[in-house]
């Protein structure tokens, strides 16, 4: 492994704590409340992220740690050569890729949520968060890619190798909240339509609407809220699918709900919520999952955003044994939830 250069890490960290001060402005004048003067915000008046120095301090630390101190996981997985899928021309399928990569097969439609294939999850090449667990499915094996979902631009859901290498090899629509068409435009990918909250396309015969979440963004230490994060609604003919993306906890959920559920399936995320002081702003807790679950109505719940890679400080084995242990306090039907294994496919 090459060495981290010391210097460039002080530098980096120096450079977030001036840059994480600057904020986007306040509330935009005749626009939504999620807007601001110059970005985006959370409206909810709970929402209080740690200061900028605990956050930056933390995110070095994870640099270094998982750099030169990386955890691993013996998760299981299941050998997927993707042929059953690649063949399926109408069953509704959903297959964990890994993280928050969910294949969901809806309709005859393929499409790809927050697609990463990379072996990092980093705006550095020689350090940060690795993989855990490989990818479920190769890339190689995937069906014909038509629609592709993200839900904000942070590296473990929006991965420059991974999106160019789509648009080159399937040529798919994406559809990204708001100021991410730029970001795409900047890679030479035009197949691109950015969306707002509660704004919605249709494409292939689905209905997809951007949706409210409570996260976050940045690529840099000097872009934090420039652009909008989401979650994703996806109706079919006779199916619904949630896609919460990375999100805090709040009351939001009920209005999705009574707005566009029940969902029958409902993707959910459940890891990296230790220290709670980082991420209960922007994170849900296995607990809090399977409230949002219920808020949204959904039918199947699907964790996510775990077990793939090792972002914050939780065993990282732990969140679905917490869902599993809060689903029998709410008495929750055990086949109601999918927990899957790495490369697994299950109907919906």
């Amino acid at each position: 492994m090459r060495p981290v250069p010391r210097a460039a890490l002080v530098a980096i960290l120096l450079a977030g704590l001036l840059a994480a001060c600057a904020g986007v402005g306040g509330p935009k004048a005749g626009a939504p409340a999620h807007h601001a003067e110059g970005g985006f915000r959370n409206p909810n008046p709970g929402y209080v992220p740690a200061p900028a120095w605990v956050r930056t301090k933390f995110f070095l630390s994870r640099i270094w740690g998982t750099t030169f101190h990386p955890r691993t996981a013996a998760l299981p997985r299941v050998e997927n050569d993707g042929a059953a899928l690649r063949e399926n021309p109408a069953k509704d399928t959903v297959t964990w890729i890994g993280h928050s990569t969910l294949l969901v097969q809806l309709d005859g439609v393929n499409l790809l949520t927050d697609p990463h294939w990379s072996d990092r999850s980093s705006p550095f090449s020689f350090a940060g968060p690795t993989r855990v667990t490989p990818p479920g499915l190769s890339f190689e094996d995937l069906p014909p890619i038509h629609l592709v979902l993200i839900s904000h631009d942070h590296y473990d859901h929006l991965d420059v190798a991974t999106v160019l290498r789509l648009a080159e090899v399937h040529r798919p629509l994406f559809l990204v909240p708001l100021g991410l068409k730029a970001w795409f435009a900047g890679l030479g990918i035009t197949s691109v339509e950015e969306l707002d909250w509660w704004e919605s396309r249709s494409v292939r015969g689905l209905t997809l609407t951007c949706l409210p979440a409570q996260h976050f963004s940045s690529r840099t230490f000097w872009d934090r809220n420039r652009r909008l994060w989401s979650g994703w609604a996806v109706a079919g003919r006779a199916k619904r699918f949630f896609f919460a993306g990375d999100t805090g906890y709040y009351d939001v959920f009920k209005e999705i709900g009574s707005r566009l559920g029940p969902f029958d399936l409902a993707a959910v995320p459940i890891g990296a919520y230790v220290p709670a002081v980082i991420m209960q702003p922007a994170h849900t807790t296995p607990e809090e999952a399977l409230q949002l679950f219920e808020d949204v109505g959904g039918r199947r719940f699907l964790g996510i955003h775990w077990g793939t890679f090792d972002l914050a400080e939780e065993p990282i084995e732990e969140p679905p044994k917490r869902v599993e242990a809060e689903a029998r306090r709410r008495g929750i039907d055990p086949d109601r939830l999918f927990l899957l294994k790495h490369g697994e496919t299950r109907r919906w």
